[in-house]
């Protein structure tokens, strides 16, 4: 089961997935794909360690999630927009390459018997980026969007912390 749920910041979409998880397993996984660039965003990913219980199995991963020990387990991805931050700066902006990754990652994922719920922002909703990396990113995180939605069981779209049911199996 494949559950893509997607929003703005701070729309709620953290907090539903990791309640749906809860809902689903005892013992949910949750896999960090932020690196920490400044104490700043040490500061929010604390607060989303606080905001998570003993009873969930935390793995940080940047990149190759499909190695983790995921098998019949319930996942949280958080987030897709920084798993691909992490493609798009070694990949040195190369976006066709990112989005192959991407797309062979998470079919990989797709493959184990899981249930995964992951979670995505809708940045191309926002200001048109100024730079020529800001586009670049905005554009490879839709495409990466769009090809999860269409491979997803069902898509979330979260407003005002409500979700919206975009696509239901």
């Amino acid at each position: 089961m494949f559950t893509f749920i997607t929003g703005g910041a701070r729309s709620g979409k953290s907090r539903y997935a990791q309640e749906r998880a809860l809902s689903l397993s005892r013992n949910p996984v949750y896999i960090a794909t932020a690196k920490i660039r400044d104490s700043e965003f040490q500061e929010r990913v604390d607060r989303h360690v606080e905001d998570r219980g003993r009873e969930w199995t935390t793995y940080e991963a940047y990149q190759q999630l499909s190695t983790l020990p995921l098998q019949n387990k319930v996942v949280v991805i958080d987030c897709l927009t920084l798993w691909l931050t992490n493609y798009f700066i070694d990949f040195k902006m190369d976006t066709e390459q990112c989005l192959d990754v991407f797309k062979r990652e998470l079919n990989d994922l797709l493959s184990m018997n899981a249930h995964f719920l992951l979670i995505s922002n809708e940045i191309g909703m926002g200001v048109h980026a100024h730079s020529e990396s800001g586009r670049k990113f905005t554009d490879l995180q839709g495409w990466a969007n769009q090809h999860a939605a269409s491979v997803a069981d069902e898509v979330f779209f979260m407003v005002s912390g409500l979700p919206m049911t975009l696509k239901s199996t």
